[in-house]
């Protein structure tokens, strides 16, 4: 059984206005002095978080696992050590994607993070996007690869399951996941060619960062890359997601997604010769759409609705699914998903409710940490 690993990106804010905080620093030494302490780490392991790009955010990992339980254990036990570490400094974590309220983030002090800001302007200094993002384990780069050239089409389809994020400086975007098209603004983000080889590949990364535009292969921000650090398929095109259930469902669906790849290749059949151009196309939709509109079926890429799209996607996984006992924890996932609603159509909802963006922050808040009604 492959094993998984998801890492999750969460906002900052104010407990009472909704605000972004710029407050990082202050919840990571939090985080060192209750390992220090020997506080709520458990197991022996040191706490997991780690600065973003700005200071208004904070990420975590969990340890890889090969039970969805566990990893749901996981993410749990993560966001509630994540908002007890940010309370100590007025802080509520958020699992949304973008900030409803106006912000100017601030930038995350280090080297890096600098260099970004220079590099890439007023696009980093607005980039403020929480992600999901899924490892899947994989055996050689050439397996990793042949997943890789093999899972792009069906990408689009999780940024429309996982769309949390349709406020952007206190106005409604239009978008499901507008984290997706801020996201996209960075030069190597998106859609990927298919690559046919490791050697292509990594002669693909050498040529991007010789070029001068990236510091290093780490800003190499395909939707999907082979990991620079671990044995592993990174998956990268979801939004955070509100609920801890949904990251589950997610991984889930990816572990399935890469043994469906990684057959399809060990059988040698060929990949999809699908356009980068029109998986960019596939990819705006799913970001414009979500689960509430069109969105492109990932054979014919041709208009359906998402319901349509959606089964193909578990018709193709459907044997990895059965074969990892996920298929009921998925399909269950996703027909509530589409039922009730991701979290752009949750946040929606909250803000025709209350009418107020600061509402929506303060119950996104509660429902990261399963204390609002809802909740899982």
């Amino acid at each position: 059984m492959r094993s998984v690993g998801v890492e999750e990106e969460l906002l900052l804010a104010d407990a009472d206005s909704g605000a972004p905080l710029a407050v990082a620093g202050a919840v990571l030494a939090a985080a060192d002095r209750a390992q220090a302490a020997g506080e709520g780490v458990g197991e022996g392991r040191g706490h997991t978080f780690e600065s973003e790009l700005q200071e208004e955010q904070v990420e975590f990992a969990t340890k890889p696992v090969t039970d969805m339980g566990e990893l749901h254990q996981e993410i749990v036990r993560w966001r509630a050590e994540a908002a007890r570490h940010a309370a100590t400094a007025g802080a509520v974590v958020a699992a949304i994607a973008t900030s409803p309220l106006a912000v100017q983030p601030s930038i995350s002090p280090g080297h890096r993070y600098e260099w970004v800001a220079r590099q890439f302007g007023m696009t980093a200094q607005e980039q403020l996007t929480c992600g999901c993002h899924v490892h899947v384990s994989v055996e050689s780069d050439e397996e990793g690869v042949g997943v890789l050239d093999r899972i792009r089409p069906w990408l689009p389809l999780l940024t429309a399951l996982s769309a949390n994020s349709p406020f952007w400086q206190g106005e409604d975007t239009l978008y499901g996941s507008y984290r997706s098209r801020v996201w996209n603004r960075l030069p190597s983000a998106g859609p990927f060619d298919v690559f046919g080889s490791p050697a292509r590949y990594h002669a693909e990364v050498r040529s991007m960062v010789d070029s001068g535009v990236l510091r290093d292969k780490g800003m190499l921000w395909f939707d999907a890359r082979l990991s620079a650090t671990y044995p592993t398929v990174e998956i990268r095109v979801a939004d955070v997601c509100l609920d801890a259930s949904t990251p589950v469902l997610l991984a889930g669906l990816v572990r399935a997604l890469v043994e469906t790849a990684a057959r399809e290749w060990r059988a040698g059949e060929p990949p999809a010769q699908v356009s980068t151009g029109l998986l960019r196309l596939a990819s705006w939709q799913a970001g414009r759409s979500g689960l509430d509109g069109p969105l492109l079926h990932p054979l014919s890429l041709r208009e359906t609705s998402p319901e349509t799209a959606l089964e193909a996607l578990l018709l193709h996984v459907g044997d990895a699914l059965a074969d990892s006992g996920d298929e009921h924890l998925v399909r269950t996932g996703v027909t509530d998903l589409l039922e009730h609603g991701n979290g752009a159509r949750v946040q929606r909802e909250l803000l025709r409710s209350d009418g107020d963006l600061a509402a929506v922050v303060r119950h996104c808040a509660r429902r990261t940490t399963g204390t609002a009604e809802g909740a899982e």
